[in-house]
């Protein structure tokens, strides 16, 4: 006799400090800024030239052009930035 499966959900909250939802708020402010940037670009790139940019071309051109010129791109994980700019070519 095969017994039905149980589904069971489990709710957590995080509590997190001052400090902590800072971090967490400049962390999503650069990936969705590195998104954005990465979204106008390709847009730019692919009008322009009809060429479609892989993540590392854009990873790289994000480092050379954009953090440079945003100091704040420095305050948060190297993986913010870079994990945006993937997830956003996966998504095209």
């Amino acid at each position: 006799m095969i017994l039905p499966v149980q589904m069971q959900s489990i709710k957590t909250k995080l509590k997190v400090n001052n400090y902590q939802k800072t971090i967490l708020a400049k962390h999503a402010g650069v990936a969705r800024h590195a998104y954005n940037w990465g979204s106008a670009t390709c847009i730019c790139e692919y009008k322009s030239n009809k060429k479609r940019l892989s993540a590392i071309t854009l990873h790289k051109r994000l480092v050379r052009e954009v953090k440079s010129e945003n100091p704040w791109y420095y305050e948060v994980s190297k993986c913010a930035p870079r994990a945006s700019i993937k997830r956003f070519r996966e998504g095209i």
